[in-house]
C-alpha cells in the first residue's frame, strides 16, 4: 500500500479507515446457536440462580481448561474478590503494577494492601527475584498475571509461595486457551481467574470464573457468590451477589463452541502483523512461544522512540486520527493511579522496568472483525510514519 502525506487525516485528508478499527471489538460466534439458546431460556423462564446454561458452561469450560472446577461469576473482578476472600487472604499481597487496575482494586476493596512488584527486564511479567525482596511478615499471598496470555514465571512463583508459606493465585484474564509446558493454564496455584468481558476473545457479554482443582475452595466460592446461602434458609458465609446470568452463560457457550475458529482468526492476524512489521526500526512485536498453545488475542508492539524516531504516544495520536484506535497498555501503571499514587507517591523508583515499559507498549486492532486487508493498511501506515518520522513528527507538533 502506498500512502501519501497529503492523504493522511492528521494533515487534513480523510481518515485511512471510514469506520473505526478497534482493539477488542467483540467476537460474536454462531448467531443462530445464540438466539436458539436465548429463546430456550425465555421459554424456561429461568434467567439466573445457577440455571442449566450456567451449569453447562461451567462443565464445558472446566473440561476445556483441564481443571476440576470452573465457578462462573458475574465478572472477573468479583471472581477475584471472592477467590481472595474464600482463601482468607489478608494483610499484604504482592502483584505486578503492569496489569489492569482491577487486579489491585479487588484487593484494596477488601482492605488488603497491594504491594507492587517490578517486571523482569525484557519481559512483561512480574520479576520473581524482586518478589523475594518484597515479602514482609504481613505478606500473605502472591498474584501472578499471565499478561497477553503468555504465562508469567509459574514455577518460580510456586517455589517461593511454597517455601514462604504464601497463597498463590493467578490472574489469567488473558489466558483462556493457553498452555505452559504442555499443561493448560487454569490449574496452577490455588486458583486462577479468567475473564469473559466483551473485549476478551471468548466473551459472555460480561462474566468471569475462578478455576481450581480444590474441591473445598470451589464449594465455598459457590456459596459465597450466592450471598453465602448453603440451603434455602441457611447462610454459612459472608457472601455477595456474584452469580452469572443464564443469558451470559448462553453467550459463553456460543463463544466456547467457536473458540477454535476465533483462535485461528487471531493467529492469522498475528502472522499478518508479523510479516507487515518485520524489519521496521524501533517496532518490536510481542512474540509467543508457538511450541505452546496460545490464543493470540493481543497484538502488542513496543515502540523504541530513539530507533523509531517517534514516541509511542504521538504514534497513538496519529493512528487515532486515521480511525485506527490503538491503545496504550497498561498505561500509566497501577501505581500511578488512585488511590495508590497518593498512598505511595514514590513507588515508581522501585519499578524502573515497569516505568520504561508503560511508555513503550501499544496494542493494535485484531479479532474476527479485523480482516487481512485492514492489517495490510495498518502496517503500511506504520511503515510510512516510521520511515518519514522526522517530517511526520515535526508536522504533528503543529497539527495535534
Amino acid at each position: 500500500m502506498k500512502t501519501r502525506l497529503t492523504d493522511l487525516a492528521f494533515f487534513g485528508g480523510p481518515p485511512q479507515f471510514a469506520e473505526p478499527l478497534h482493539v477488542g471489538r467483540p467476537n460474536i460466534g454462531n448467531r443462530e446457536h445464540l438466539m436458539a439458546r436465548i429463546n430456550d431460556m425465555l421459554d424456561r423462564r429461568w434467567f439466573t440462580n445457577n440455571g442449566p446454561y450456567v451449569q453447562e458452561f461451567e462443565q464445558k469450560l472446566a473440561r476445556y481448561m483441564e481443571v476440576k472446577h470452573a465457578v462462573a461469576m458475574t465478572n472477573a473482578t468479583i471472581a477475584l474478590e471472592i477467590a481472595v476472600r474464600a482463601l482468607d487472604i489478608k494483610g499484604e499481597v504482592i502483584l505486578p503494577s503492569f496489569t489492569f487496575i482491577a487486579t489491585a482494586h479487588a484487593l484494596q476493596w477488601q482492605e488488603i494492601t497491594p504491594v507492587f512488584c517490578d517486571v523482569a527486564p525484557g519481559t512483561h511479567h512480574i520479576d520473581p527475584n524482586r518478589v523475594e525482596h518484597m515479602i514482609t511478615p504481613r505478606t500473605t499471598a502472591i498474584i501472578g498475571v499471565h499478561v497477553w496470555g503468555s504465562p508469567c514465571p509459574i514455577d518460580e512463583l510456586t517455589e517461593i509461595a511454597k517455601r514462604r508459606g504464601l497463597h498463590l493465585i493467578f490472574d489469567a484474564a488473558h489466558a483462556i486457551g493457553c498452555s505452559y509446558k504442555g499443561r493448560m493454564i487454569g490449574g496452577f496455584g490455588e486458583a486462577e481467574i479468567v475473564s469473559f468481558h466483551s473485549t476478551k476473545f471468548l466473551n459472555s457479554f460480561e462474566g468471569g470464573a475462578v478455576l481450581t482443582n480444590d474441591d473445598t475452595l470451589a464449594d465455598r466460592m459457590r456459596y459465597m457468590r450466592n450471598f453465602g446461602f448453603a440451603g434455602v434458609d441457611r447462610v454459612d458465609y459472608v457472601g455477595t451477589n456474584g452469580k452469572m446470568t443464564e443469558i451470559a452463560a448462553a453467550m459463553g457457550l456460543t463463544s466456547l463452541e467457536s473458540i477454535d475458529e476465533i483462535i485461528a482468526a487471531n493467529k492469522s492476524n498475528y502472522d499478518a502483523y508479523r510479516i507487515g512489521l518485520a524489519g521496521l526500526p524501533g517496532i518490536k512485536l510481542y512474540s509467543f512461544d508457538e511450541a505452546e498453545r496460545n490464543n493470540f488475542q493481543y497484538i502488542i508492539i513496543e515502540v523504541d522512540e530513539i530507533l523509531a524516531g517517534i514516541s509511542r504516544d504521538i504514534l497513538v495520536k496519529i493512528l487515532h486520527t486515521e480511525n485506527i484506535l490503538a491503545r496504550r497498555y497498561f498505561y500509566p501503571g497501577c501505581h500511578q493511579m488512585e488511590p495508590y499514587r497518593s498512598y505511595y507517591p514514590h513507588s515508581g523508583w522501585l519499578l524502573p522496568e515497569t516505568e520504561k515499559l508503560i511508555l513503550r507498549v501499544m496494542s493494535l486492532p485484531t479479532g474476527t472483525a479485523v480482516q487481512g486487508i485492514d492489517i495490510e493498511q495498518v502496517c503500511g501506515l506504520l511503515q510510512y510514519i516510521i520511515r518519514n518520522s522526522y517530517e511526520v513528527t515535526s508536522k504533528t507538533e503543529v497539527y495535534l
